[in-house]
């Protein structure tokens, strides 16, 4: 091998590389279904428990206060 063929061999080597971690890394995501378009889920009826804010978006229900252990920090 001469020295005029290191640096197509080392740019082949750094294309497979980056092949096989793209393909690698385009792997990664949520199984499952696909989720819903927000427009489908706004068509379906809403029961009439949920209370909704001034824009009508739905407000989380309220849970118990709970302390970690970093809060000494936040008082």
């Amino acid at each position: 091998m001469t020295r005029s063929d290191r640096p197509v061999l080392r740019a082949a080597i750094l294309g497979g590389l980056a092949l096989v971690l793209g393909l690698t890394l385009s792997a990664c995501g949520r199984r499952g279904p696909l989720d819903p378009p927000p427009s489908a889920s706004s068509s379906l009826e809403q029961p009439a428990d949920i209370q909704t804010d001034a824009q009508g978006r739905p407000l989380a229900p309220v849970g118990q206060k709970r302390r970690l252990p970093i809060d000494w920090l936040l008082d």
